[in-house]
């Protein structure tokens, strides 16, 4: 059983302003060849299909080009949303869309009864059991375990792990699950970038421990921009298909084709190259050395400049805008610069949330809290930090 693993297209995004429609057309372009030619069982799309939970009427259409020309190759999509996606407006049309072949989950599980959709595939070892995994906070499905009377613990990881207990899970077969979720292995956590971290929450509250997987043959992951393995080669974020920050200008992105033997055989994996118009990427130098690598085609890039004269040259915006017409940023980094950070002395340490609180209940009661106190008071912030997410 072969399938692309795919996430994080954010279609409709931005780059300081700039429009990256042409970037993204190309990339899907890229991905749509790749269908054609590999010719794989399945096409599997992890999350954060859109970049705002209203998308344009352009990013629409632009996915919807995507799914008519995947859907004429005859290859069944699976496709979750992220964190990034409006579930209504992801899966109003799905009972449609299945009739091309496109599976869509938006929602988890909510109500007594429900359970993960699973679509099953069948290839000459027999079957593969894939389950769409949609993102998922605690208070999402709280009601639905309340209902059943399931005892389990009330955060990311306690959420995610009675979700999956309720699933009739065959270990006998080859199962798959596709998901949009911040997973942590044993080895540490997954090397984040600019682009994704915002979204991440502060102190851990989100993180799902990777065993929560292993009944799964594969794990397709989306969420992280940058493309890895999350413990073992067979539990994977396969990252972005275009990079969206300057911190991600060493990421080699790809589309990861999986291939499944029979069960207990390990996953052949494949990476095939992705590549927009533009690159995204940082220089550095003195304005006489930056100004010298404008080359065609390579000065429309996204670029981050450092100058590093010593002495601030006259006009360098204006000069660098003549050579360079996608400057995301132009930082100054010399004795000068470097001194002034040195006077500003340490940066200023930021609480959490609890810390700050901590502070603020010894200063008015002249007293520390009670562990009935601080576990009152763990709980609220939990409840606060899921509603703004």
């Amino acid at each position: 059983m072969k399938f692309f693993h795919l996430s994080d297209l954010h279609i409709g995004r931005q780059l300081n302003g700039w429009s990256l429609r042409e970037n993204q057309e190309k990339v899907l372009s890229q991905i749509v060849g790749y269908a054609e030619t590999c010719q794989p069982d399945a096409i599997l799309i992890c999350g954060d299909i859109y970049d705002k939970s209203i998308p344009s009427g352009e990013a629409f259409s632009m996915f919807g080009n995507f799914l008519e020309q995947i859907s004429r190759t005859g290859i069944p999509t699976l496709i979750i949303a992220g964190n990034h996606d409006s579930p209504d407006r992801l899966g109003f049309a799905g009972p449609i869309l299945e009739k091309g072949r496109i599976f869509l989950s938006a929602f988890p599980p909510s109500r007594e009864g429900e359970h993960l959709k699973k679509v099953t595939l069948t290839d000459s070892w027999g079957n593969v059991n894939f389950y769409l995994f949609p993102f998922m906070k605690p208070g999402y499905v709280r009601q639905l375990l309340k209902a059943e009377k399931v005892d389990y613990q009330d955060t990311y990881d306690g959420a995610f792990r009675a979700v999956l207990e309720r699933e009739a899970i065959d270990p006998s077969e080859r199962n798959v699950i596709l998901c949009h979720q911040f997973f942590v292995s044993r080895t540490g956590v997954p090397d984040t970038c600019e682009s994704e971290t915002a979204v991440l929450t502060a102190g851990g509250l989100d993180e799902i421990g990777t065993s929560a997987l292993d009944l799964f043959d594969y794990a397709a992951l989306g969420h992280i921009h940058g493309p890895q393995k999350a413990g073992r080669e067979s539990v994977r974020y396969c990252g972005s298909p275009y990079k969206y920050s300057v911190s991600e200008e060493h990421h080699t992105k790809s589309v990861v084709m999986a291939e499944l033997a029979k069960k207990g055989d390990p996953v052949s994996l494949t990476f095939l190259p992705l590549s927009g118009i533009q690159d995204v990427r940082s220089v550095r130098g003195t304005l006489q050395e930056v100004l010298s690598q404008a080359e065609e085609p390579s000065c429309h890039d996204f670029v981050r400049i450092t100058l590093t004269d010593e002495k601030e040259p006259a006009y360098f915006r204006e000069q660098l805008r003549e050579h360079y017409d996608h400057i995301l940023e132009i930082r100054i980094d010399n004795e000068r610069t470097r001194e002034s950070l040195k006077e500003e002395g340490e940066p200023m340490t930021v609480l959490s949330p609890m810390e700050a609180f901590r502070r603020f209940f010894s200063m008015v009661q002249k007293s520390e809290m009670t562990q009935e106190e601080e576990a009152f008071m763990e709980q609220l912030i939990t409840e606060a930090k899921e509603e703004m997410q």
